[in-house]
């Protein structure tokens, strides 16, 4: 299942939330700032970027700047708990699900959140040589016979 961290007045999680109801890809929103983020949850995110906290904390927060915070120094735990009581500084959206990881909205990237046999269907749909779309193009004919030796 796709979980989707999401803040009310982000733009971009708004368009995340649209494109996956458009393509009826199920997901679980976690507003970041009305739910309790859990240290496992949390760690998951961590482990799972590419860059550690440049992927998913904004380092230009407010919180960090003004007071002069070095994530680098911060153990682990010390950073879930930060992250906890300071959720403003993740980056947002952050797109999860058992094999894909995303922060922010791309519409290229965000595809990869399409089932892989919705994907495969897509790409073969518009090819004569696909043996889904053969199979239908021979249902058409023999349910609308063409006239003109089309077939």
């Amino acid at each position: 299942m796709i979980r989707i961290y999401t803040a009310p007045s982000c733009a971009s999680c708004r368009k995340v939330k649209a494109w996956l109801k458009e393509h009826q890809i199920p997901y679980v929103e976690k507003n970041i700032f009305s739910t309790i983020l859990r240290e496992t949850e949390l760690r998951e995110l961590l482990e799972r970027s590419e860059n550690g906290t440049d992927d998913i904390i904004s380092k230009r927060s407010k919180i960090i700047k003004e007071n002069k915070i070095d994530l680098d120094e911060m153990s682990i735990n010390e950073l879930i708990h930060f992250i906890q009581k300071n959720p403003s500084i993740l980056k947002r959206p952050i797109i999860i699900d058992e094999r894909r990881f995303q922060v922010g909205y791309n519409a290229e990237e965000i595809r990869a959140f399409i089932p892989r046999e919705l994907r495969r269907l897509q790409e073969c749909s518009h090819s004569d040589f696909c043996p889904q779309f053969t199979d239908i193009k021979e249902q058409y004919y023999q349910d609308y016979p063409c006239d003109d030796g089309c077939q």
